[in-house]
């Protein structure tokens, strides 16, 4: 059995990344800068991440055949996208994938990675959603000063939610850390909220369903209601990567975009079908009961990256000090490598160029 990955501080992921570029691992099987001429990818094996009793794009792409000649070789689970982006910034894995702002921080830490795909996002089927109990005193946003609410990991898209929605609702920055964020393992949040550890829990995809479906929750408000659809998070590869593997950048971007754009166009019925056979035969003793809840993937425009996928966070970003001064959303991604991105930018602003296109 292959163990999860040890979580890493930002700041020790990137004197590692900045010591282990060009060190060993899958990243460096390609012998030439620059890719070969034929257009085969130069590493054929891609270490990453998984989540448990889920399907991850990359995943999907590999059982659809869009990977090709690459195979994907599970190292463990995880539960956190700043420590899968860590892992992928320190040569652990080789591509990972986490909420923009933890994109966004880790660069500005100095680590060498580069967002190329969005890879979960949010819509009027698929958000995320914070919940109280039924019959919670808890009504509006000043209510939750004092108050304790689950989220997965910190520094990622919860809690930029939850500044962003109590900013907006008027309450200042000291009254909002005054608001607890606790850590709490996905599969193990409703029933915290409903032991009465958190008075709040953030709960999205399946979770948020079944919870739902279990009763006596009542939803206090949503990403979505926030934003509309939008797209959440990246997958990034390390620079180094990059540059000795481009042809192997190219096909998995492009492989994950198409993956996002078969689960747009596919009944619902024939994804959840293939889920679930992604599932059953890779063997990890998971289940396939959530799948049910499965609505759609929630993300826009094939993966496409813009720079309001960062500058939505911006002030968020800046209270938190990741970012000083005006933020730069062009420096942090590139969309060069998604061959499925000409056709989402033709209606695009020229605020769109993106870093090493």
């Amino acid at each position: 059995m292959k163990l999860q990955l040890p979580l890493l501080s930002v700041a020790a992921a990137v004197v590692l990344a900045l010591t282990v570029t060009g060190c060993g691992g899958s990243a460096q099987a390609g012998d030439q800068p620059g890719g070969t001429a034929n257009g085969q990818p130069e590493v054929k094996v891609l270490r990453y991440q998984g989540s448990a009793n889920n399907v991850g794009l990359a995943e999907l792409a590999q059982d659809l055949g869009y990977l090709g000649d690459i195979k994907l070789d599970w190292v463990g689970n995880t539960t956190s996208g700043p420590q899968d982006i860590q892992s992928a910034a320190t040569n652990q894995t080789d591509f990972g994938g986490a909420f923009a702002g933890a994109v966004v921080k880790l660069e500005e830490a100095g680590a060498p990675v580069t967002a190329v795909v969005n890879y979960y996002g949010e819509d009027q089927k698929t958000f995320n959603g914070f919940y109280v109990k039924a019959d919670s005193p808890i009504k509006a946003p000043r209510d939750l000063i004092g108050k304790k609410i689950a989220v997965n990991t910190l520094g990622a898209h919860s809690e930029a939610v939850i500044n962003t929605y109590l900013t907006k609702n008027g309450l200042s920055q000291d009254e909002i850390k005054q608001v607890q964020l606790v850590v709490v393992p996905p599969n193990d949040t409703e029933e915290a909220l409903r032991r009465g550890q958190v008075d709040v829990a953030s709960l999205g995809g399946v979770l948020q369903d079944h919870a739902i479906a279990a009763g006596g929750l009542r939803s206090l408000f949503n990403d979505y209601e926030l934003f509309g659809t939008f797209a959440g998070g990246q997958i990034v590869l390390r620079n180094d990567f990059i540059a000795k593997n481009p042809n192997t950048a190219r096909i998995f971007t492009t492989a994950v975009a198409k993956a996002i754009k078969w689960e747009t166009d596919t009944p619902r019925d024939e994804v959840i079908a293939r889920f679930k056979k992604i599932i059953d035969a890779r063997g990890r003793n998971e289940s396939t009961a959530n799948l049910q809840y499965w609505k759609s993937p929630g993300v826009p425009d094939n993966g496409v990256i813009k720079d309001e996928d960062f500058s939505r966070w911006a002030t968020w970003l800046k209270t938190a000090g990741i970012v000083k001064g005006d933020l730069t959303p062009s420096k942090y991604y590139t969309n060069k490598f998604n061959e499925l991105a000409t056709g989402a930018f033709s209606t695009s602003t020229p605020s769109t160029a993106s870093k090493g296109s």
